[in-house]
C-alpha cells in the first residue's frame, strides 16, 4: 500500500498540468501563480511559523539562497507552465517537463561537480531526438522550417529552470525541515509574484478560476509534496523518483480523457523516446550516487 503514496502524487501532479491549461482561460498566469502561493501559504502557516520564528537567525542567514530557489522553483517555473498553457497543449508540456531529472543530470556538472557517464549521454541523445521528433510532429526536420512553438519554448526553458532548482536545493543543504523550506519559498516567492498579480487586468479571480487556484494550492502544493516526502522516506528517494517517469503518460491520457486531446502517433513515439532516455540516465545516475530529483512542488 505504501506504493500508492508515490503514485498518488504522480496523479495530482498529472492534474496539475490539466490545471495549468484550464487556468490559461480562466485567470492570467501571474494571478494564478500569486494565489496559488498565497492558499499554500495561508494553510502551512499555523504549522510552519512557529518554526520560522524559532529559527529566525538561520533563516536570515539562508535568505538569499531561499529567495534564489524560490524564484527558479515557484515563480519562473511555475509562471512560465502558465503561460505556456496559453499557446501549446498538455501532452507537450507534460513531454516537456519529463526532461527535469536529465536536464538535473547536466545540471549537477557544474554545480555538484558530478561526473557526466557514457550512458547519460547516450540517455540524452535519446530523449532529445524524440523531444524533436514529437514537437515536430514527426519531422525531424522541422526546426530548420519554422520556430518553435512559444509555448513549447517556455517549457524547456522551465523544465531548465526546475532542474537547476533541484540541484541548488541539494547543494544548499539548510538546517530547516521540508515543511519549513517549502513555507519560506513559498513566502519568498509571493513578494516576487505580487507585482505579477498587481498588473492583472482581474485582482480578485472568477468564479471558475477558484476551483483551480484551489487544486494548486491545495492538493499540488501541500498534499501531494507530504506524500511525496513520506514516500522519500519510506521507500528511499531512488525507488520514489522512478515514479516520475508515470507522470507524462498520465498527464497525456488525462488530457485525452478530459480536454479532448488528440494523442498521435509522433506523441507516443517521441514520449517513449524522452522517458527511455531519462530512465537510462537515472539508472546510471543512481549507481554513481548522484542525485535523484526530489522535487518538492512541482508545476
Amino acid at each position: 500500500m505504501i506504493y500508492l503514496l508515490p503514485l498518488l502524487t504522480v496523479l495530482i501532479w498529472s492534474g496539475n498540468a490539466i490545471v495549468n491549461k484550464m487556468a490559461s482561460t480562466a485567470i492570467e498566469p501571474g494571478a494564478m501563480s500569486f494565489y496559488r502561493w498565497a492558499l499554500a501559504v495561508v494553510i502551512l502557516t499555523p504549522c510552519c511559523l512557529p518554526h520560522v520564528i524559532r529559527q529566525w537567525q538561520e533563516v536570515k542567514k539562508h535568505l538569499p539562497h531561499l529567495a534564489l530557489l524560490a524564484l527558479l522553483g515557484m515563480a519562473l517555473n511555475q509562471s512560465l507552465g502558465y503561460y505556456a498553457g496559453l499557446t501549446t497543449s498538455v501532452s507537450n508540456m507534460a513531454l516537456i517537463s519529463s526532461l527535469v531529472p536529465l536536464f538535473s543530470v547536466f545540471a549537477s556538472v557544474p554545480l555538484l561537480k558530478k561526473r557526466i557517464s557514457a550512458l547519460s549521454i547516450v540517455g540524452a541523445s535519446i530523449s532529445l531526438v524524440g523531444l524533436a521528433y514529437m514537437l515536430g510532429k514527426g519531422d525531424m526536420l522541422f526546426f530548420l522550417r519554422q520556430k518553435l512553438a512559444q509555448g513549447d519554448a517556455m517549457m524547456l526553458i522551465a523544465s531548465l529552470v526546475y532542474a537547476f532548482y533541484c540541484v541548488l536545493l541539494k547543494k544548499w543543504k539548510m538546517p530547516f525541515g521540508n515543511w519549513t523550506l517549502i513555507y519560506l519559498q513559498g513566502l519568498c516567492a509571493l513578494v516576487m509574484l505580487a507585482p505579477l498579480w498587481l498588473c492583472s487586468h482581474d485582482l480578485l479571480p472568477s468564479a471558475q478560476a477558484i476551483p483551480l487556484i484551489a487544486y494548486a494550492g491545495i492538493a499540488a502544493s501541500v498534499i501531494a509534496p507530504w506524500m511525496w516526502v513520506k514516500a522519500i522516506d519510506v521507500l528511499g528517494a531512488d525507488s520514489t523518483a522512478m515514479f516520475m517517469n508515470l507522470l507524462p503518460v498520465v498527464a497525456v491520457a488525462l488530457a485525452a480523457i478530459m480536454l479532448g486531446e488528440t494523442v498521435h502517433l509522433f506523441h507516443a513515439i517521441g514520449g517513449f523516446m524522452v522517458i527511455t532516455g531519462v530512465a537510462l540516465s537515472q539508472i546510471k545516475v543512481k549507481r554513481r550516487g548522484a542525485i535523484a530529483v526530489q522535487p518538492i512542488s512541482h508545476a
